[in-house]
């Protein structure tokens, strides 16, 4: 029997051993540990092959009948597993000796070692010859059965098992007689689904005990017991005795020498992620978790604060000043502690970074918080423009660091940053108008098609871009709904009800009846799944045991951009077309703007907290604009209505010249209709102007207008300017004309109207 390797535990890490004895189950304390197919980590699906009891592993079947598929030539699966023997090579009765009533294993052409020798000597050639000839034995004081329970053949000499059982045990290093008996009786867990830990260290057996018992309890992750025996062997290798002798970093490399070709972290690597894990939950079993074991760490792991999706670390590792780095610390944990994303918390950190580098720089050379002053600043403010202008992140690194240098001041945490150290408005880069990002109808009614729809291969994906196509939901808020999403109204009407994580708040968008029929469909299914769990209703297909995992941003992003390709959605000038899933949120606010939708409506469908944002949403089209402009009253400067024929033969080029002038000659009570081509001969005349004209829309800009009139007309009376008061008397009487018009409802009245007023 193999023997453990022994070192003074007590000695590795103090108080470390105690609780970890403490903690490890004694399921979990044996030196082989079996698991079969009914366990939720390192169990899975049983062999399809009925009657195996093993774990599936490839192709539903159990590693002994996908080798035995192989070997007869990749037969039809299905007849293969409803006929094949679930018994596998090893856990059989063994043929007996050829000569009648001999219960002798063979050794060789059918016979015993005794027999075998005896036909030997008796040198005749034909075997069948001498076979036949032989009578039965006939043994007075039979020997004993082999130990293994299914095997009745005789014992080898002084072996307690039969012979091909014997040379097997040997070759095994003769194990205990009872264990090695039991693993060929116990079908259902092969050598592979087992992990031998007798190679290890004493404690560092122990804190792999623990870590596989933890994994086990989180039953969050499946991993198979070979992946497991990797890790096991390779720590083995390593002969430390405890997985608290190096870090993440040193192990990371150590793995990367041992296995090259998974250096590459894009692909996965159950066996690193084992490692990490291991590592992390002895620590934290040592040291405890929380605060108190990462705010000195240098990178901090969100995962041990709580932290269950996002960015799983954030680095200081790069901010080279100490006095930088722990206010830099300080600032993220506060942050963090008020409601802040890990996203923003990593995007502070890499600002905070950026400056750490501004800062070590030869031609800077600052070595404390006294030397940040608003000199410095400007200096930092023009490498970043140097080096970032017209990115995004330009913006947002001068952000983050107005916030650093404002929360320092703010709360006292040093007293020595400049008063000036302070960064203005005038600092941040100018933003320009974003354009709109609704799809194009003729690009949407592609991706609606229904037989586009029905490319998808996975129908979740399908069913989720329905939701952000009809709904307007954000992708990440889309894949966190819950199983019981669908409410009703008093009218029993449908909605979706669903977390806006931006705003943190629970919001409701009205959907149709097909819709909700394709949710609860969904979460029929994703109930059957996992009847005795509470799922979300886009589980995540793998590493995914009670259904809690969402799906991933990036799993349906990938997806959706090879659904793209397979459907060879197209735009207007033939080319292949990118789509983001936000842009059918942009759409569907574009969309119903133009469905003459209130823009308060679509606020409330699209859940934002202001008429801003939906406007930045939702763009009304030109032909929109169009039609408004045909329908709404026009008038001039003296209350005369102004017609626009839409079917008249110069309508497309009136409304042409009406587009440039409502983006170019805009003013602040309406518009002037002088072509581009002229220049002005009015200088803030547009109310005497016949080029000026109005609508409706601008009524409270004439009413409050004509509010400021008459008060100078009073005023200029009162001292006597009577070329000032006849001049305002003018502006007046057209704003009381225009007033007048555009509060008409009946276009019958308007003449009559502006001629008695």
């Amino acid at each position: 029997m193999t023997t453990s390797k022994v070192t003074p535990v007590g000695a590795v890490r103090p108080g470390l051993l105690e609780k970890l004895v403490a903690a490890v189950r004694p399921e979990f304390r044996a030196e082989i540990l079996a698991f079969g197919p009914d366990d939720p980590v390192l169990g899975g699906k049983p062999c399809r092959v009925t009657g195996c009891g093993r774990t599936g592993r490839i192709r539903g079947l159990c590693f002994g009948h996908d080798s035995r598929w192989r070997r007869e030539g990749k037969p039809d699966l299905g007849h293969f597993i409803a006929t094949t023997d679930p018994r596998m090579k090893g856990h059989q009765p063994l043929a007996s000796c050829r000569i009648p009533g001999c219960l002798r294993g063979r050794k060789e052409r059918g016979l015993c070692t005794r027999h075998h020798y005896a036909w030997q000597r008796s040198g005749q050639s034909d075997l069948n010859q001498w076979v036949a000839a032989l009578p039965p034995v006939v043994e007075p004081d039979p020997p004993a059965t082999c130990r293994i329970a299914y095997c009745d053949l005789w014992v080898h000499a002084d072996l307690p098992f039969c012979l091909t059982h014997g040379i097997r045990w040997k070759e095994q290093g003769r194990p205990d007689i009872d264990d090695y008996a039991r693993g060929y009786e116990n079908d259902s867990t092969p050598g592979h689904e087992r992990i031998d830990l007798r190679e290890l260290d004493a404690h560092l057996r122990l804190e792999t005990q623990y870590a596989l018992q933890c994994r086990h309890d989180d039953a969050a992750i499946r991993i198979a017991p070979s992946a497991v025996q990797v890790v096991v062997n390779f720590l083995a290798a390593t002969e430390v005795s405890s997985l608290l002798d190096h870090d993440e970093h040193a192990w990371l490399q150590a793995w990367k020498q041992r296995f090259p070709k998974r250096a590459r972290f894009s692909n996965g690597d159950s066996g690193r992620a084992l490692l990490i894990y291991a590592r992390r939950k002895v620590e934290e079993s040592h040291l405890g978790r929380g605060w108190d074991v990462e705010y000195r760490r240098d990178a901090w792991r969100l995962r041990n604060l709580g932290v269950e999706e996002g960015p799983a670390t954030v680095r200081f590792d790069q901010i080279s000043q100490t006095w930088l780095k722990e206010l830099a610390k300080r600032w993220i944990r506060w942050r963090l502690s008020s409601g802040l994303g890990t996203g923003s918390a990593t995007k502070a950190a890499l600002a905070l970074t950026s400056f750490s580098r501004f800062l070590t720089s030869p031609a800077v050379g600052v070595d404390r918080l006294a030397q940040v002053d608003r000199p410095l600043l400007e200096r930092y403010l023009a490498d970043l423009h140097t080096e970032l202008a017209g990115k995004k992140i330009h913006g947002e690194r001068i952000s983050q660091l107005h916030l650093f240098l404002q929360a320092i001041r703010r709360h006292g945490w040093d007293e020595s940053l400049p008063a000036n150290a302070t960064l203005h408005s005038e600092d941040f880069p100018k933003k320009g108008q974003l354009l709109p990002r609704a799809l194009a109808e003729h690009v949407m009614t592609q991706l609606e098609d229904p037989h586009n729809l029905n490319q998808w291969n996975d129908p979740d994906r399908r069913l989720i871009t329905l939701i952000l196509i009809r709904c307007g939901l954000r992708l990440g808020d889309t894949l966190r709904l819950a199983v019981d999403c669908v409410v009703h109204d008093a009218d029993n009407a449908p909605y979706l009800r669903y977390v806006n994580h931006k705003m943190k708040r629970e919001a409701l968008v009205p959907i149709d009846e097909e819709l909700e029929a394709q949710i609860i469909k969904q979460r029929r299914k994703v109930s059957d799944c996992w009847p005795n769990r509470i799922p979300v209703l886009f589980p995540r297909s793998r590493a995914n045991p009670d259904g809690s995992k969402r799906a991933s941003h990036s799993g349906y992003q990938h997806a959706l951009a090879e659904w793209l390709r397979r459907c060879d959605i197209r735009d207007a000038h033939g080319n292949p077309v990118h789509v983001t899933p936000h842009q059918y949120r942009h759409s569907l606010g574009t969309r119903l703007i133009n469905l003459d939708v209130p823009q308060e409506v679509v606020r409330r469908i699209l859940d934002h907290d202001s008429h801003a944002m939906t406007a930045h949403y939702a763009r009304l089209a030109d032909t929109t604009i169009r039609r408004h402009w045909e329908k709404a009253r026009k008038v001039n400067a003296t209350g005369q209505t102004v017609t626009l024929a839409p079917d008249g033969p110069m309508a497309e080029a009136a409304w042409a010249k009406q587009r440039i002038g409502r983006a170019t000659q805009a003013l602040p009570n309406g518009y002037c209709s002088l072509p581009l081509v002229k220049t002005c001969p009015h200088a803030n005349a547009c109310l005497t102007c016949p080029m000026f004209v109005t609508t409706a829309e601008f009524l409270p800009q004439h009413r409050h207008h004509h509010q400021e009139v008459l008060q100078i007309i009073s005023a200029a009376e009162a001292r006597g300017h009577t070329r000032q008061a006849e001049m305002n008397r003018q502006v007046a009487d057209n704003l009381e004309k225009i007033i007048t018009t555009l509060e008409v409802d009946d276009p019958g009245q308007q003449e009559a109207a502006a001629d008695a007023s």
